[in-house]
């Protein structure tokens, strides 16, 4: 009997232990959208991602417009068309509509050239933030820190714990 005491204590100390160091746990909350706002050089690039993004619509807007064109230009004669001609110049509106296709997809596609100029000018200043904000949690100790810019939602975030200024000072931005 004395021996079940004992390890019935010993088991309600354990979780007793467990349940402590469970709301021990820090944490802190962050917008990673209201830092980069605040970052110069993200500014910057973001002007230089919009500048390109407007170089390349004009570019396929220019092409789309020419093509438009030539499909008016085409139902107009069509009529006076032999067969072999409609062939030829519906092969040539096929291939100008592909080609268009295919340079929205270069330019603007998964992979393409906007997404590769965003990793350029992006990806470090995020890498730079996301250094800052390891930094933040191993000096304070934090066990976790949540962003509450993007995809998770947070109902209630006490303001003291966000630590997005802390994060700026770090990076030596003025907030």
């Amino acid at each position: 009997m004395k021996r079940i005491f004992v390890i019935a204590l010993l088991t309600i100390a354990g979780v007793i232990g467990v349940n402590s160091h469970a709301s021990a746990q820090r944490y802190a909350i962050i917008d990673t959208k209201y830092i980069l706002d605040r970052i110069p050089e993200y500014k910057d690039a973001e002007k230089k991602l919009q500048q390109a993004s407007d170089t390349w619509q004009k570019e396929i807007d220019t092409k789309q417009a020419e093509m438009d064109r030539m499909y008016k230009e085409y139902d107009a004669e069509k009529v006076m068309l032999s067969s072999e001609l409609q062939k030829k110049r519906e092969d040539e509106l096929y291939n100008k509509e592909k080609d268009i296709r295919d340079l929205q997809k270069k330019r603007f596609g998964y992979d393409g050239d906007l997404f590769k100029e965003r990793q350029k000018l992006i990806k470090p200043l995020q890498d730079k933030v996301y250094n800052a904000v390891q930094k933040l949690a191993v000096a304070r100790g934090y066990d976790f820190i949540l962003d509450k810019s993007e995809g998770i939602t947070v109902i209630f975030a006490d303001p003291k714990l966000d630590k997005s200024d802390d994060i700026l000072r770090d990076l030596g931005v003025k907030s």
